[in-house]
Formats: C-alpha cells, sequence, structure tokens
C-alpha cells in the first residue's frame, strides 16, 4: 500500500500503462509489416519458402497483444494499493484498461483474419 497520499504516483501508473500500450502497438505493427514483407517475396520469388516470415509476423502480434493484456493486469494491481486521496475525484481509470483491452482484442483478431486468409491462399 502506498504511503505518499499524492496523486502523482496514479498518473505515473497511468503514464506507464500508456506506454505499455504504445510499445504493443509497435509489436503489432512490427510483426503485420514482417507477415506481409513474406507475401511480397512470395510473389517476387514463387519458390522461395516464406512460412517462418508468417510465424514470425504472428509471434510478433500475438506477443504485443500479451503486453497489452499483462499491462492492463499490473495497472490494476498498482491501483489496488492506491487510497483513495491518491485518485483525484471524479476522475475515471477505466479507459486506459478499455483502450488496451481492445488493443489486444483487435490483435487477436488480425492474427485470426491472416491464419484465415493464409489458409484460404495458401490452400
Amino acid at each position: 500500500m502506498s504511503e505518499l497520499n499524492d496523486p502523482r504516483v496514479f498518473f505515473a501508473a497511468e503514464r506507464t500503462l500508456l506506454a505499455w500500450n504504445r510499445t504493443s502497438l509497435t509489436l503489432m505493427a512490427f510483426g503485420f509489416v514482417i507477415e506481409r514483407f513474406g507475401l511480397f517475396v512470395r510473389i517476387l520469388l514463387p519458390q522461395q519458402s516464406t512460412a517462418s516470415a508468417f510465424w514470425i509476423g504472428l509471434g510478433f502480434i500475438l506477443l504485443g497483444a500479451l503486453a497489452a493484456v499483462m499491462a492492463v493486469s499490473q495497472y490494476r494491481k498498482v491501483l489496488r494499493t492506491l487510497k483513495p486521496i491518491e485518485i483525484p475525484t471524479g476522475y475515471r481509470s477505466g479507459f486506459g484498461v478499455f483502450i488496451n483491452l481492445m488493443v489486444a482484442t483487435l490483435g487477436l483478431a488480425l492474427v485470426v483474419y491472416l491464419v484465415l486468409d493464409a489458409h484460404i491462399v495458401g490452400g
């Protein structure tokens, strides 16, 4: 439990949550670029195998989704340690959680889309 009685502790936790949100989005974008680069190579060199780019790209997207979920978990743990005086009156702390969970959900949806697309195109 925090003994600082200072709302800056809460805002620091929120900044950390949002930093993890940016990290998860970056990981997902990087994974998407890797996966699509494999598609580009397949178009240029049809005999070249691009399965590794596909799986590495999906791995980065899943890692980004996991980072978003874990950031929410850590943020909630920190909030439970704060006293009411450390959270500004009327401040809604759930929006950052909602955004992170939506990013994770959309990342998982992207993985499903890419797997289904690869299955349809590949077979």
